[in-house]
């Protein structure tokens, strides 16, 4: 049986976690790739503020369109995203006390373009470590309101959870962390380029919008002949604009990316930004659950 990368999520989705798989080539994209990416010294949330993505496509996200329900140990909360919180959509949160000393919380973005049970498991270790954890769900996803962009509203749709997570009754501010895988990674990364968090951790993030829709053509949405479209979906064109320590992780057995990965760390180290690197055990599903312990780890860092 051929494995796309949409059966390779549902299987995260479903929590059977598999190898990784690389889709065959895609055909040669019929939009320049810069040979070396980029660097724009605006700060991301300026320049995001004066840019509005121009979808030719309007529709739901490319992955599977299930609702979402509510997985075991999850309370399903809705949040205000899309611009001026125009959308409701649905994420999940754990249980806690709303009272008594704030707690730190994490926000966390699934990988692929579609939330399942699965994803929320894999949060278990965040709250046996005294963390609130919220799992957003992004525009289109799951039958909700709102159009695909990839990447770009859906960076909104992060910031805004953000937002309200860091104003729930109970959450300290000053400890709001943010991590995700593949997708979510590549969002969390984006995010913390607008806003600061205390620190974050992009699992298996892409960083070049180009090199990601040169392999998933059949994703993209928006306005392919106009390059700042992927310059905006790019965090290593956006480098000086790392707004807290970041921790980067991939799993051993993913297709490398070093390149531009050591391009944005050398772009955020020039700009005096802290940002590191390191490579576990595993395949890109694989390497979620010890990425996660490691994601704790490096927060606890930062804990005082």
């Amino acid at each position: 049986m051929h494995l796309t990368r949409r059966t390779m999520m549902a299987a995260m989705a479903s929590c059977t976690l598999i190898p990784s798989i690389v889709p065959a080539d895609a055909a040669e994209p019929d939009f320049p790739i810069p040979e070396t990416l980029p660097l724009d010294r605006t700060d991301y949330g300026v320049a995001r503020r004066a840019f509005a993505t121009r979808l030719l496509q309007k529709g739901p996200a490319p992955d599977d369109q299930r609702l979402l329900g509510t997985p075991p140990e999850a309370r399903r909360i809705t949040y205000p995203g899309g611009p001026d919180g125009s959308i409701e959509l649905v994420a999940w949160i754990s249980p806690y006390e709303e009272t008594g000393k704030p707690k730190p919380a994490v926000l966390f973005l699934h990988g692929g373009n579609a939330t399942g049970d699965g994803h929320w498991l894999l949060m278990k270790p965040y709250v046996e470590a005294g963390f609130v954890v919220m799992l957003p769900s992004f525009r289109g996803e799951n039958g909700q309101q709102g159009y695909f962009s990839g990447f770009y509203d859906e960076t909104t749709d992060a910031l805004a959870a953000a937002t309200y997570l860091e104003n729930r009754p109970g959450i300290d501010k000053e400890r709001l962390f943010i991590a995700g895988h593949s997708n979510g990674g590549t969002l969390s990364l984006l995010a913390g380029m607008d806003r600061k968090f205390r620190a974050a951790v992009p699992i298996s993030a892409g960083v070049s919008a180009w090199r990601f829709f040169a392999r998933w053509q059949q994703d993209i949405r928006f306005d392919r002949t106009d390059p700042k479209e992927f310059l905006m979906r790019s965090s290593a064109c956006f480098a000086t604009s790392l707004k807290c320590p970041t921790y980067l992780l991939r799993g051993s057995e993913e297709r490398p990316f070093d390149e531009d990965h050591q391009l944005l760390i050398d772009r955020v180290r020039g700009a005096g930004g802290k940002i590191d690197t390191r490579i576990l055990p595993g395949t890109h599903t694989g390497v979620v659950p010890g990425a996660v312990h490691e994601s704790i780890r490096f927060f606890n860092q930062f804990m005082a």
